[in-house]
């Protein structure tokens, strides 16, 4: 029981810290440059903007969302269902939190220069990201587009989720060059946040722990695996193997470095001449990864 709620309050506090990260990208970057994000939100964005900012943003959030989330409640998952619709509450009402602080965002009226809705579109992207990825991470969901994905594969199994998600975006993209008056700039700027963002969410969930794997097959393991453990502070796997060329038993070291070692295990390498080894990229380390 204690477990399940350290678990409840952990999951709590991520769906709490993801929404009001990405309410800080759409308040300080997005929602005053002229851009729509992707996804669901893009369409709240491209309301907003249609009508005047007649109904605040974050109402409109709302209404695009929760309905698609409850619907996910209701027949896929209640649990994760719940989840998002915290998560959306949160990202939307964050927005509405940081402005009656009295926060002013990043936008060309305060700031004055056109070329600086670059840099809240890259903003946006780079913030928001962080955002999607801890949701994605713990949750394996971030918002409507998945929630809307989530709701069609229950009724059809066999239709591509990436292909959908990959719709909808676009489907922001070009609505979005002809709401804002079919200039070229808010079209651009909501693919780089949107290129920006996946990227983030890419680097984030593929790991920051990451680093290379050696297999070394060497007549010398004793030797190397006591240099590379006495200079990198790295174990060392020692696995017997046979050459097909020579029929001869050999020894194959298993080692896991991080990048920045990458250099001083090549030098270790070469010292010993008659080793052979490949190396390929890790992308997340756990357990006992030090010596």
């Amino acid at each position: 029981m204690r477990e399940k709620v350290k678990e409840c309050a952990a999951d709590l506090f991520f769906v709490v810290l993801a929404g009001f990260i990405v309410s800080v990208a759409y308040f300080f970057f997005q929602n005053s440059n002229g851009f729509a994000p992707g996804g669901i939100g893009g369409f709240a964005t491209i309301t907003y903007h249609l009508i005047g900012g007649k109904i605040p943003w974050a109402y409109l959030m709302i209404a695009f969302n929760i309905p698609i989330f409850v619907l996910v409640t209701i027949f896929v998952n209640k649990k994760l269902g719940l989840y998002l619709i915290i998560y959306m509450l949160v990202q939307s009402f964050g927005t509405e939190l940081l402005e009656a602080i009295g926060f002013k965002p990043y936008s060309l009226e305060n700031n004055g220069e056109d070329f600086e809705i670059i840099f809240a579109c890259l903003a946006t992207g780079l913030v928001s990201g962080m955002g999607f990825s801890i949701m994605l991470k713990r949750f394996g969901a971030s918002g409507g587009t998945y929630a809307i994905s989530a709701l069609i594969k229950r009724v059809k199994p066999e239709t591509n989720l990436a292909f959908l998600a990959f719709l909808l975006d676009s489907s922001v993209v070009a609505v979005a060059f002809f709401v804002y008056g079919c200039k070229i700039t808010p079209t651009l700027c909501t693919l780089l946040n949107l290129f920006v963002a996946n990227l983030v969410v890419d680097y984030m969930l593929s790991g920051v722990r990451n680093g290379y794997k050696f297999e070394i097959v060497t007549n010398e393991p004793e030797e190397l695996s006591q240099e590379i453990m006495t200079a990198l502070k790295h174990g060392v796997t020692e696995v017997r193997v046979v050459g097909m060329y020579s029929h001869t038993e050999k020894y194959m070291l298993v080692c896991i470095i991080r990048k920045k070692q990458l250099g001083e295990m090549m030098k270790i390498i070469k010292r010993h001449p008659g080793s052979f080894a490949s190396f390929s990229r890790v992308n997340e380390v756990f357990g006992r990864f030090r010596k």
